[in-house]
């Protein structure tokens, strides 16, 4: 048979393609246990240090866990979602994309990969974080189908700043500088209504808080959780959601066709 005569390899589905990358991702992750450690231990003991050091000056009723949780909730998935940045970051420069391209699989599923992994990891930080909380007193009246509810919004921000995260990964220049950029979101969750009600803050604050996403998907879940007024606020936190997750899946897109070629 004639080399020319030679048909070229199938390309593999994209099923199956971003299927490998997940599995990929999912063993890098248990791997790297620190980094599910750190996911995890920051956030609980923030949320031990508000409860304990600074809840009884917040609110001297001590009902102040309830209020606290959902922040620290959001902060755990941030955390979480963070070394997404690095470990596509790290992808990109360490040359095995360029193995990639000459397989004939579509490379952007890499960056899929660390995206599920990602929100596997944080849902699993996320549930032992909830776990926690209700050893040192959180006390929902949610039902199932509130429940439910809250999890799908966890879901949506996770998603979003884990998309947000893998594109900060791939415009960075290095993993250390993608660890950096990426650090500026982590400190959102701190100029929203996680630990302290908008009022109380300066008028040109209440603004920048009352106007990011943060708010609305933290009083989103807060409402479905404690029961506080919810309001047009989950309107507003799935369209924050869905407006980011667009966004950065648009700037994935566009960066990888740059660094990487093609495919």
């Amino acid at each position: 048979m004639n080399l020319s005569s030679r048909s070229a390899p199938a390309s593999a589905s994209f099923l199956v393609a971003n299927a490998v990358f997940i599995g990929r991702s999912i063993r890098l992750s248990l791997r790297n246990v620190e980094a599910l450690l750190m996911a995890v231990m920051l956030p609980v003991m923030l949320m031990l240090l508000f409860t304990y050091v600074f809840g009884g000056a917040l609110d001297p009723s001590g009902n102040y866990v309830n209020y606290v949780v959902p922040g620290i909730i959001l902060l755990c998935a941030g955390f979480g979602s963070s070394s997404t940045a690095v470990d596509v970051s790290m992808d990109m420069t360490n040359g095995i994309i360029d193995r990639f391209r000459t397989m004939p699989i579509h490379s952007m599923g890499v960056v899929t990969g660390h995206v599920a992994a990602s929100l596997a990891r944080n849902l699993l930080a996320t549930a032992i974080v909830i776990g926690v909380a209700f050893l040192v007193g959180f006390r929902p009246n949610a039902g199932l189908t509130e429940w439910l509810a809250a999890l799908g919004v966890i879901v949506l921000f996770i998603l979003a700043f884990t998309w947000l995260f893998a594109a900060i990964g791939l415009v960075a220049g290095s993993p250390s500088a993608a660890s950096g950029y990426g650090f500026a979101l982590l400190f959102l969750p701190y100029l929203s209504s996680a630990f302290v009600q908008t009022e109380t803050m300066p008028g040109w604050l209440q603004g920048v808080a009352n106007h990011q996403p943060i708010t609305p998907v933290i009083e989103t879940i807060r409402g479905l959780l404690t029961g506080t007024p919810i309001g047009d606020q989950a309107w507003l936190a799935v369209g924050w959601c869905a407006l980011l997750i667009a966004v950065a899946i648009a700037w994935c897109g566009i960066s990888f066709r740059r660094r990487a070629g093609r495919r």
